[in-house]
Formats: structure tokens, C-alpha cells, sequence
């Protein structure tokens, strides 16, 4: 999938214990208003590679603002897991630029960058 085809936030989660792509995990992208309250996007779950290409529709053009990816861990770790979720709150500066967000996973931890 091109830059130019597929949404412009994507996210792609990999289970670093078991050593591959965590799939049907749900998340949802949101976007901080001027009131401070949030307004849900897109909601999505991720594909057996572990990613989401298609949050947003492709060619979407995105506001400069905070936005957030929220993962529902518990869906994919079980009722006994530490983290039920991980919020990851991000900054678009740049609206004409791909913001790829991925989350690495561990029963007890998880961390994200920038990705490409």
C-alpha cells in the first residue's frame, strides 16, 4: 500500500513474549478538541498481521492537533492482564505527513515510537 492510498495514522502491534503480530486487538483514534474533550475518529482491530491500515478513509488530510490511539489489550491478553489498555497520545504538526504509531507488547509492559 502506497503512502498516498492508505489512511494517513496507522498502527501495527507486536507481542514481543510470543514473538509475533498481535491480532484482533480493537483500538480506537481519537482527536483532542479546543475544549479539551475527546472526539472518537475511527475504531478498528487489528488484521492477522498485526496492523491497521485503513483507520481513516485514504487520502484523508489531518488537522494539526493531539490525537490518540486507544488499545484494548485486555481483549487480546484476557481478564488477568496487567495493562486492559494502552493509550498512546501523539502530536500532529505536519498534516500532510503518514504518522505510523506502533506498539510492542509484553505481559507487563508495552512502548511505542515514531515508525515509518
Amino acid at each position: 500500500m502506497s503512502a498516498r492510498t492508505r489512511s494517513p495514522i496507522t498502527t501495527h502491534i507486536l507481542d514481543l513474549a510470543k514473538g509475533h503480530a498481535a491480532s484482533e486487538i480493537p483500538v480506537l483514534l481519537e482527536r483532542k478538541l479546543e475544549t479539551q474533550a475527546w472526539q472518537e475518529l475511527a475504531r478498528g482491530k487489528t488484521n492477522s498481521d498485526g496492523r491497521i491500515e485503513d483507520l481513516l478513509p485514504s487520502g484523508s488530510q489531518l488537522q494539526p492537533g493531539v490525537y490518540r490511539l486507544n488499545f484494548a489489550l485486555e481483549a487480546y491478553h484476557g481478564n488477568d492482564c496487567f495493562y486492559p489498555q494502552a493509550m498512546i497520545c501523539f502530536q500532529v504538526k505536519k498534516s500532510d505527513q503518514h504518522y505510523h504509531i506502533p506498539l510492542l507488547l509484553s505481559p507487563f509492559g508495552y512502548s511505542t515510537y515514531r515508525g515509518t
